[in-house]
């Protein structure tokens, strides 16, 4: 099947599945030990219930989103991925593009292929830039000059991996950065030429070797708010804090300067038994969103999965594996086909909700078995927000 002929994400998951090797999928589909937190990010979508009304005027329909004072074409955008070059040569750059030519923001990570000076150049502008923030003073220094020279106009902390999830598959699988292949693998690699000779081939072959980054390595145990206050000091632009799952730090977030949160659990990559961002989100919009925007990811698959967070009061959609599976299958053709698709589910649930745009959109849209009645404070009846 061809990217184009793709009628949804789950089409390009099964492309992608096809033309990665084992390791290479498995490290991006894969969470933490028994996949508790993986599972939850699906199931909690599941368990949400639209509450649509009828006989509205739908004809004029809008999912522009206003964010930072920037309007993009819809309330999404694309996640931080590390090794994004590992799905499809340059992949970051084609993330970039994809984004840029959708008019949605893009983050790009730490553990990107792609210099940042070099994507910026290449995809048309600059990305919002995901920061794991070095213990070293001067390191994390040349990271803020680097994004602010090459004109990012957001940093996103991420800082939900003091240490690394426990990935089991990636050890079973031999995998590691920089990649190597082993014997037991070589039989794999070899049934996937196209990536093999395409993929990783030409990035094994690249001077400097992105996988050899020294950004793989890097303390992160020992970091506080403290340093985010140092952060903020230093970098001058917007801020935003990904990794927020409780209303706690959402409250400490916006108290030290955050510009911004992302509520996330890493894909379920990191705490296994961690919440689904999406029912993390409601108790987090509530106490926090009208001071800061509130974004969130985790696990959305489908253009409904995007209306119902909006409904519970997110501003913004970030995407990771969607976004990936169009990568590895098609390059910047399959990203661009995921984030079709999902504008197209996005606008149809609209209409059969009865919406004409998301700035309508409120919890009284959906019903949540998870809603923690007694102790949430009601979000309003639509939250968008215009700064």
């Amino acid at each position: 099947m061809s990217v184009g002929r793709a009628l949804n994400i789950e089409d390009l998951r099964r492309i992608a599945r096809r033309r990665l090797p084992r390791m290479v999928y498995e490290y991006l589909e894969g969470g933490s030990e028994d996949d508790v937190t993986l599972r939850a990010n699906r199931q909690a979508f599941e368990a949400i219930a639209f509450s649509p009304r009828t006989l509205v005027d739908v004809s004029k329909r809008s999912q522009k989103a206003t964010v930072f004072g920037r309007v993009y074409e819809s309330p999404m955008g694309i996640a931080p991925v590390g090794a994004a070059g590992l799905f499809w040569h340059e992949g970051d750059i084609a993330l970039a593009r994809a984004a840029r030519s959708a008019n949605l923001p893009f983050v790009v990570s730490t553990h990107s292929f792609v210099p940042l000076e070099r994507l910026s150049w290449e995809a048309g502008g600059p990305p919002w830039f995901q920061l794991y923030l070095p213990r070293e003073r001067e390191a994390a220094r040349r990271f803020v000059r680097r994004a602010l020279g090459a004109g990012c106009e957001a940093l996103v902390l991420t800082t939900d991996v003091p240490v690394g999830g426990n990935r089991e598959y990636n050890q079973r699988n031999g995998f590691s950065l920089p990649l190597r292949l082993s014997p037991s693998r070589i039989a794999d690699a070899l049934a996937h030429p196209r990536w093999l000779l395409g993929v990783f081939a030409r990035a094994w072959c690249a001077r400097p070797n992105p996988m050899k980054l020294p950004e793989w390595s890097t303390r992160r145990d020992q970091h506080s708010w403290q340093d985010f206050a140092w952060l903020r000091d230093a970098w001058p632009r917007k801020l935003l804090v990904k990794g927020i799952l409780c209303v706690e730090d959402a409250q400490l977030a916006a108290e030290h300067g955050a510009d911004g949160i992302i509520v996330s659990n890493h894909g379920g990559r990191q705490l296994d038994g961690a919440p689904s961002a999406i029912e993390a989100l409601p108790p987090i919009a509530a106490a926090v969103g009208e001071r800061l925007p509130v974004m969130v990811d985790g696990g959305f698959r489908r253009g409904a999965d995007v209306v119902k967070a909006l409904a519970l009061g997110a501003d913004m959609v970030f995407l990771g594996r969607a976004a990936m599976y169009g990568a590895a299958a098609g390059g910047e053709a399959g990203i661009r086909r995921a984030l079709q698709l999902l504008r197209g589910e996005i606008d149809r649930v609209l209409a059969l909700l009865g919406c004409t745009s998301i700035d309508e959109l409120g919890p009284q849209h959906v019903r949540m078995p998870f809603r923690q009645a007694a102790s949430v404070v009601p979000l309003p009846m639509a939250k968008r927000r215009t700064a």
